[in-house]
């Protein structure tokens, strides 16, 4: 359950971010520790989020919760990035990890299967186009349900 000051924090956060041209995707309050740490994920959607958008968000940020006074005690500011998840989902993801493994489930079976491994090759309006084994497979983008990292590695 999400700490209660978390949409206050985000509807600060938020503007904050969009001015720096960054988006936040998450925010939690740990608050079992000592300090308690409020960690703010942010993305930068034109490139690669790096250290310099972490600091140049905590510094805007730091100032306007210590402004707003909405956690008043000490606490631990952490800006960071997502990293990478289990699922693909943007067009950015989708070229940033061609080769890469993946499994892709679909809705209903297709080619005898409701999901299929291989290497992402890439993905266009009609299909996800995957390698197995050297054969080239275009899975239909309306049966796809979701397009995962193969941890396993398998083909």
């Amino acid at each position: 359950m999400a700490h209660p000051l978390i949409p206050q924090i985000l509807d600060i956060a938020t503007p904050i971010a969009q001015t720096l041209g960054l988006e936040v995707v998450g925010a939690t309050f740990y608050t079992n520790q000592k300090p308690p740490v409020l960690r703010v994920d942010i993305r930068n959607a034109s490139q690669d989020t790096g250290l310099e958008d972490c600091e140049r968000m905590s510094r805007a940020l730091d100032e306007e919760l210590e402004t707003s006074n909405i956690i008043p005690d000490a606490y631990v500011l952490e800006i960071s990035s997502p990293g990478i998840s289990e699922s693909l989902t943007s067009d950015r993801e989708f070229v940033s990890f061609k080769g890469f493994s993946i499994i892709v489930k679909t809705s209903e079976p297709y080619k005898g299967h409701s999901q299929q491994r291989g290497k992402l090759v890439s993905r266009d309006e009609t299909a996800v186009h995957l390698s197995q084994k050297g054969r080239q497979l275009a899975i239909p983008r309306e049966l796809i349900t979701e397009v995962l990292f193969d941890e396993s590695g398998e083909e």
